[in-house]
């Protein structure tokens, strides 16, 4: 009977088992984390679970393997694809960094100035840092941006006007590129989908790229706010070079390529750490 139970029934499940229930457990978090602040880091991840990192590098490649997940040095990030990530999940990436680079953005814009707020969930950020602020003209093609703002007195509003994408309630098109070129603008602060290593501004959708272009031709500085999230995305339009960026705010050091071109260009890189 002894004989028979060992040729016929395990008495121990193997290592590969046992990594494969692991990580049936650890997926969701790792993919919420990942979904939450732009990136995993092996060392993060090992910190988090208690684990080895070579079990989180196993983790990671088939992650990577299964589509879920796109390994860079170091850990891993959420796919490249030419489609944007959904607002919603946007809106969840790197939340507490967010707020840090829109309140060290809102300290470089001074009262009584004209400025532009254009698509985006740090932009939005920005937009309620500037609520204490007096004597601004805005001009925005964001609707969620102008809801922030209407609660204020002494902040005017103006839209651009365009047609409506209502994935995140962005105005696009001729008309808000006509209503802007109407317009010469203290400061506009901008976002972007990814920024390449060498500078380059980068997006996904060419309505809202060529609506960044015109503010940018029509502001006298561009500040650029992102979290660190955008050095590892990709995104298929070109917006802008760094030569166009007056001061760029962000959480986290830059790749070296990327912060030697804002030194070549002339670009003020500011820390919200800082």
């Amino acid at each position: 009977m002894r004989d028979f139970r060992q040729k016929h029934y395990k008495t121990s499940i193997s290592e590969k088992e046992v990594w494969h229930l692991g990580l049936t457990i650890r997926k969701p978090e790792i993919i919420a984390i990942a979904r939450r602040e732009g990136k995993v880091t092996v060392e993060g991840l090992v910190e988090h679970f208690g684990v080895t990192p070579q079990t989180i590098r196993r983790d990671l490649a088939e992650l990577a393997d299964s589509g879920e997940l796109e390994r860079v040095h170091g850990g891993a990030i959420l796919p490249s694809t030419t489609v944007n990530i959904g607002y919603n999940e946007r809106r969840k990436i790197n939340q507490a960094s967010k707020v840090d680079i829109a309140r060290a953005c809102a300290k470089k814009i001074p009262n009584d100035c004209a400025i532009f707020l254009n698509i985006g969930t740090t932009t939005e950020a920005v937009a309620a840092e500037l609520l204490n602020h007096e004597g601004l003209l805005v001009v925005t093609n964001n609707i969620n941006i102008a809801n922030i703002l209407s609660v204020s007195d002494q902040i005017d509003v103006i839209l651009t006007g365009g047609q409506l994408r209502r994935s995140d309630g962005g105005l696009i098109g001729d008309l808000a590129k006509n209503t802007i070129d109407q317009f010469r603008f203290d400061y506009a602060i901008i976002g972007c989908s990814a920024l390449r290593q060498n500078g380059d501004l980068m997006d996904f959708d060419m309505q809202e790229v060529s609506v960044s272009k015109t503010i940018i031709r029509q502001s006298d500085h561009v500040i650029l706010v992102a979290d660190n999230s955008k050095f590892d995305r990709k995104a298929p339009a070109f917006v802008a070079s760094m030569q166009n960026i007056s001061t760029i705010v962000t959480d986290k050091a830059m790749p070296p390529e990327c912060s030697a071109q804002c030194d070549v260009s002339g670009t003020n890189i500011v820390y919200s750490q800082n």
